[in-house]
């Protein structure tokens, strides 16, 4: 149910920022024509009083002119002046001219928004603030995309190739979808990476991805890199250098970088006997179905290990079956990605 409303609630959003810009796109017919009633209002209220045939207010000459526009019948008997009659005959044409066209676009693209091109996507990523900027709809990239739209997370996607089997059905999700080369800077600013809250270099190019990285760095200092890496080595010294979260890029690892994009303190995955493994540290949300279990209730619930228990500033490694959790304790779990992706879902991360 929780996953549900939010949802909704993302999609609500979507909507909202969606039709600002449509409104941004569209604001100079409409301005025009605002500006033709009111001016004309004012006129037909200023001619009215010199030919002595004069309205009640200039609220009300607005009004005349308003129903003009849209060829409406007059609230009034038809003026005898020539002045005044040319304002029955004139503001239709001002209503066709500024703003029939632009209400015909503007319901063009608000119900279709397949018909939009790459300029309408970046305006789409420009308004995004606190989101995730993924690099890559590959088969890992697309994953990783569905994790967190899964996970709720507001999200802006850069893909070089239009073609790609994945791009209509991650834009179907309400995701902007940017075809353009990501190691440009004007690309990153174009998805408002100044604003963003992590990027995931998802791509199987690992130069393309530190190249990328570095040039997110250098105009968000405080943005979280998660980058695909290939080379277990070089992994390690990309983390202890530039502090960026290196991961592997095996198949299963998709929730993994979805939830450290998401803030979440997680490890690579290591694999043991063919299974993947990772470790997580979490604190527990106070609407997490878990906050007022047991740790034997966590470890049955998500098929996964509490390594460690945090209450009260007191830790406790490999507690109990028994051991109670509290809203606001941290527990670190080990388990498959999978697993991690699903607990991590659940408490709100």
């Amino acid at each position: 149910m929780r996953k549900n409303l939010k949802h909704i609630w993302r999609h609500i959003q979507a909507s909202i920022r969606d039709t600002r810009i449509l409104l941004r796109e569209f604001r100079a017919p409409l301005f025009w024509f605002s500006f033709a009633v009111i001016g004309g209002g004012f006129l037909y209220h200023y001619i009215a009083m010199i030919v002595n045939e004069p309205v009640n207010s200039v609220a009300e000459a607005i009004y005349i002119v308003l129903i003009a526009a849209f060829l409406q019948p007059p609230n009034r008997d038809f003026p005898l002046h020539i002045a005044l009659q040319l304002f029955h005959f004139f503001m239709p044409l001002v209503g066709i001219i500024a703003l029939a066209q632009g209400l015909a676009d503007f319901g063009s693209l608000l119900f279709n928004r397949k018909s939009r091109n790459k300029e309408w996507e970046m305006a789409i990523a420009s308004t995004m603030k606190n989101h995730i900027i993924l690099i890559g709809l590959g088969h890992l990239g697309y994953r990783v995309a569905l994790k967190l739209h899964e996970m709720g997370e507001s999200i802006a996607a850069i893909e070089l190739d239009p073609n790609g089997s994945s791009v209509n059905t991650v834009r179907a999700w309400g995701i902007p979808v940017i075809h353009e080369d990501a190691t440009r800077p004007t690309t990153l600013e174009a998805v408002n990476v100044k604003t963003a809250r992590a990027i995931i270099m998802a791509s199987q190019n690992d130069a393309m991805n530190l190249q990328i990285a570095l040039k997110a760095r250098s105009l968000n200092p405080n943005i979280q890199v998660v980058i695909r890496i290939f080379d277990d080595d070089f992994a390690h010294a990309l983390q202890e250098q530039f502090g960026f979260i290196a991961l592997s890029a095996t198949e299963m690892a998709a929730p993994v970088f979805a939830a450290a994009a998401a803030g979440v303190d997680v490890t690579n995955p290591i694999s043991i006997e063919g299974q993947l493994l990772g470790l997580a540290r979490l604190t527990i949300s106070k609407n997490a179905p878990f906050a007022s279990k047991t740790v034997g209730y966590v470890e049955d619930k998500y098929r996964l290990n509490v390594v460690l228990h945090r209450h009260d500033n007191q830790s406790e490694m490999h507690p109990t079956d028994k051991t109670d959790l509290h809203n606001g304790d941290v527990i670190a779990v080990l388990g498959g990605p999978e697993q991690l992706n699903k607990i991590l879902h659940d408490n709100g991360q």
